[in-house]
């Protein structure tokens, strides 16, 4: 069964799984295209590149072939996005295609925007150098920072979600975000909308910061 909810198709992911381990493997579109969008997100902003609808490919058909292992108390869509974000690692180490960061931000600078333009009138007035600024201070995060922003501001997964996706436990997800968001208070401008007080950042971002998340992600320190 498909519904529509704010423009995404929503599943009975348990219905459809059950008949794709019946034997209607045709049935299995339907988790395909429901997840296909934030498949895609997932693997560029993990930094696949051109690759992506080949690591989204891939990833759907090791989920199908993996569907007998699946627990059945368990989300689809973040057991997915960790097939997706392992396998746009593998890709990219495989491929060796490491590129330069300021290569990688003009690129996806011109590229279609993954996440519509927000209707925060603060976003809508964000200066050019204030988005380098952002830009510049993702790239000092490392990487297990660079994932748990991904996943909780550009992917916009709630705490259960980022946890099953990155295989961390939720505490590490709370403390690495919490790190992620404080380090960023400190790297951006005083006056940069987005500077907001540390003590604060946990709770979430300023409107529209995730539409700048998707210029910026990859790339910058390694994890510590």
């Amino acid at each position: 069964m498909r519904t529509r909810e704010g423009g995404r198709i929503v599943v009975d992911e348990g219905s459809v799984i059950a008949r794709v381990r019946a034997g209607e493997a045709e049935a299995y579109a339907e988790l395909v295209r429901a997840h296909t969008p934030v498949a895609l997100r997932a693997a560029v902003a993990f930094g696949a590149g051109a690759d992506a609808e080949d690591v989204v490919q891939a990833a759907f058909f090791k989920a199908y072939q993996s569907l007998g292992r699946f627990r059945d108390d368990s989300s689809f869509k973040p057991w997915l996005l960790q097939i997706v974000v392992n396998e746009t690692r593998n890709t990219v180490r495989s491929a060796g295609r490491l590129r330069a960061l300021a290569g990688r931000e003009a690129a996806l600078r011109e590229a279609e925007p993954l996440i519509p333009e927000s209707a925060d009138p603060a976003f809508a007035a964000l200066a050019q150098e204030q988005r380098s600024a952002l830009h510049a201070a993702l790239g000092r995060l490392n990487r297990d920072q660079r994932a748990v922003v991904t996943c909780r501001y550009l992917l916009e997964m709630d705490e259960a979600e980022t946890a099953g996706t990155l295989g961390w436990p939720r505490g590490t997800v709370k403390s690495r975000l919490n790190r992620a968001l404080k380090k960023l208070g400190r790297l951006l401008p005083a006056d940069s909308v987005f500077a907001v007080e540390s003590e604060g950042l946990a709770e979430g971002l300023p409107g529209g910061l995730s539409d700048g998340l998707s210029d910026g992600l990859e790339g910058g320190e390694k994890s510590e």
